[in-house]
């Protein structure tokens, strides 16, 4: 297993039916463990452990709908409204983050209108706030913890 740019924490596996498997702690259950799926289980632990954000907000592998076709989005994160708080595309250590890449999170979101997107390896992470009465985003540094938005 790779070490990523996030900070450490536990993970629980084991194998069956000789495939290497990792816990998902939104799904609770245990999944094939794959490079991009190495990535989003960090995601999730540093959106629940770091930013402070309930388990009962965030959806994982959620398929959404994009100009009717299926689409799915490696994580997201809503408001206790029920209104989209962060998307999050998780990529796998190899692949690069371009600009193609970010290009297919903002196109996700164009329907969606999350507050907050980010993208990642694993060892880049690019977070930004989206600026709808500017049509534009903003990068940030990170994201704003759960706290910080007076919840």
């Amino acid at each position: 297993m790779e070490n990523l740019n996030f900070p450490g924490y536990q993970f629980r596996f084991k194998n069956r039916e000789n495939k290497s498997l990792i816990f998902d702690i939104i799904r609770k259950k245990f999944v094939v463990y794959q490079p991009e799926e190495w990535v989003r289980q960090h995601v999730l632990h540093y959106l629940i452990s770091d930013k402070k954000y309930p388990t009962s907000l965030i959806n994982v592998e959620k398929q959404i709908r994009i100009n009717s076709l299926p689409k799915r989005v490696d994580v997201v994160v809503y408001t206790p409204q029920g209104d989209i708080e962060i998307l999050v595309e998780c990529k796998a250590p190899e692949v690069k983050i371009s600009k193609d890449t970010f290009d297919q999170i903002a196109r996700y979101n164009m329907d969606l209108r999350a507050r907050y997107l980010m993208v990642t390896n694993g060892f880049s992470h690019y977070f930004c706030q989206m600026d709808y009465t500017r049509s534009t985003y903003i990068f940030l540094e990170e994201l704003p913890s759960y706290t910080a938005h007076g919840r």
